[in-house]
């Protein structure tokens, strides 16, 4: 026991190390939106373009994201998570250096829909890279380290667009894009130092290599013997084979046949988890929390902050909070558990998107400035972006990479990566269209009414996974609206299966 208690810290730093390494490749999508937010200010005085335009360059990345999306998941039961993870540094790069060097619309054009492809990799692979790592005692806790760099990134992007505001116009949204290239070199660097997936090379047969990273990323020896066994069982290899190297089918290695299990004949169990992952990740991005992260200095022009500066410096602010409270997140996800988050944060949004929607109603009805409303607005902002990543916005890459079975888990979480993106796209590229024809408060009180739909969404229908292994996941789903009661038929097994092992 002794033994165990020494080596434990070393194998769960290990395990951390790996995880952080992996949910860096989130840093991408974040600086690429929170940068988008100030260099479409000087993009449009530059190049002389129209706010329809401003939508779709905004918003366009997220749909082509979808392109690197859907293929990721083939990608990486291909080629492994690791090099997939490398494969989206170095898209990216490109798309940076082609945004940065853009001479017209149609060529800033191009590099969005490279750099959207690699966006779309990275969001797909960093959270079942790290749920396949983390052991089932901090699983939630390091799913959760996408959200983490996704906000550090957006936040890193607001002090690019300060930091460069200052440069001739000509040159500064292309210092604010071009300098992505450097997060994406280190990221592919710094991957270099990271091992396989275990249940990747499980699917590839590869056994002795997916023993050695489960003894270095688990807490204890017999964890590491326990996951194995029920990795083996997934992937239908006997418990009794204790070869290195052992044969897989063509259609076990490569994820044939998972779209046909996932979409022509689902089981009920395969049909809860697609409805649950789709369903998170559509109501994560339906709420609008990217209208209000991307178009904030637009928000704050239209509440009455008319300085681009302090426009700026106020959207710091909002990176600020969205950072601090998805690190609050991650240190309680795997303590209170998923749906009280959830349901919380949901719950925090509804009346958030209330106060700025009728903040912004009351400023846009009166003739003169009324401080008081501009403060609201201002605070409003801020606490949706506090009670969204707080949960909604870690979560759904936790929950929906941690519930599909090993055969449907990396073209499962493509399908809820390709929704998140369709879905962000979709409210990016109509949010000035939207609030021209509905105002701006009509626009919130829009999102304010899809934020309620989600919650009684999260309330029915999903069960909550604290502290189960990835394999223990499907049990869970199935019976829909009656998880409840699967959930106390599986609790009243567990207690008599360990009654019968004292009894023994």
């Amino acid at each position: 026991m002794a033994n165990q208690n020494v080596s434990r810290p070393k194998r769960n730093k290990y395990a951390l190390a790996c995880s952080l390494l992996a949910s860096m490749t989130s840093v991408l999508l974040g600086y690429d939106t929170g940068v988008m937010s100030g260099a479409v200010i000087y993009i449009k005085e530059d190049l002389k373009i129209s706010d329809v335009q401003i939508e779709i360059l905004v918003g366009t990345i997220n749909i082509y994201s979808l392109v690197g999306a859907a293929i990721a998941g083939r990608t990486s039961d291909w080629i492994g998570r690791r090099y997939t993870i490398i494969l989206a540094s170095l898209i990216f790069f490109v798309g940076a250096i082609l945004m940065g060097f853009a001479t017209n619309y149609w060529f800033l054009m191009f590099g969005r829909f490279v750099a959207g492809i690699g966006v779309g990799y990275a969001l797909m692979i960093a959270p079942v890279y790290t749920a396949e790592v983390a052991p089932a005692s901090c699983r939630g806790f390091f799913t959760s380290f996408p959200e983490v760099f996704i906000n550090g990134g957006v936040l890193l992007g607001y002090i690019s667009n300060y930091a460069f505001s200052k440069l001739p116009t000509k040159l500064g949204w292309r210092f604010m894009l071009g300098i992505g290239v450097i997060p994406s070199v280190l990221l592919g660097i710094g991957v270099l130092a990271m091992p396989e997936s275990p249940r990747w090379l499980v699917m590839q047969g590869r056994l002795g290599d997916a023993k050695r990273v489960l003894d270095r990323t688990s807490d204890t020896l017999e964890e590491s013997k326990t996951r194995l066994a029920d990795i083996k069982e997934a992937a239908g290899i006997p418990q009794d084979c204790q070869d290195d190297i052992v044969s897989v089918t063509r259609e076990s290695s490569h994820g044939s046949g998972v779209w046909r299990e996932l979409f022509l004949h689902p089981t009920p169990t395969v049909l809860h988890i697609l409805i649950a992952a789709i369903g998170i990740h559509f109501f994560q991005q339906a709420s609008g929390i990217d209208a209000v992260v991307l178009y904030s200095p637009r928000i704050y022009e239209k509440a009455g902050i008319t300085k681009p500066s302090y426009r700026l410096l106020a959207t710091i602010a909002v990176g600020c909070m969205k950072t601090f409270f998805t690190l609050v997140a991650t240190f309680l996800v795997d303590k209170i558990g998923r749906r009280i988050l959830l349901l919380s944060s949901c719950g925090g949004m509804i009346l958030s998107l209330l106060a700025l929607a009728t903040g912004l109603t009351i400023i846009d009805h009166s003739d003169h400035t009324l401080k008081w409303a501009i403060v609201v607005c201002v605070c409003a902002t801020y606490s949706t972006v506090a009670f969204f990543s707080i949960g909604m916005g870690p979560l759904a890459w936790v929950y929906s990479s941690e519930i599909f079975p090993l055969r449907l888990r990396a073209q499962g979480c493509s399908i809820g990566v390709a929704v998140n993106r369709a879905v962000s796209g979709g409210i990016l590229m109509t949010f000035i269209s939207l609030y021209k024809a509905i105002s701006i408060g009509g626009a919130f009180f829009l999102y304010a009414g899809v934020a309620s739909v989600a919650w009684i969404f999260f309330y029915t229908l999903l069960p909550e996974t604290k502290g189960r292994t990835l394999e223990e996941m499907e049990p869970l789903f199935g019976t829909f609206f009656k998880w409840r009661s699967t959930m106390k038929e599986l609790k009243k097994n567990r207690v008599e299966g360990d009654d019968m092992l004292l009894l023994s």
